[in-house]
């Protein structure tokens, strides 16, 4: 997909999991994703990205389980 210019959301740089499938992740891959959806959120914030805080990084955050 060739996008145009426009700028980049949180939606562009994310996944989501249902519970199922966050089920099936093992202990390295859950603590990838959570490493690399922080990593992605602070990386647009220090770029001027200004949104409320999306729910799945709330979780994360706090330990939790991120599935949607």
């Amino acid at each position: 997909m060739n996008r145009s210019q426009g700028p980049v959301s949180f939606e562009d740089v994310t996944m989501g999991f249902t519970q199922e499938e966050w089920q099936h992740l093992d202990p390295a891959q859950r603590t990838l994703y959570r490493d690399v959806m922080l990593e992605n959120y602070s990386h647009l914030i220090s770029v001027g990205y200004c949104v409320t805080k999306p729910e799945v990084i709330f979780k994360l955050q706090q330990g939790e389980e991120p599935w949607m």
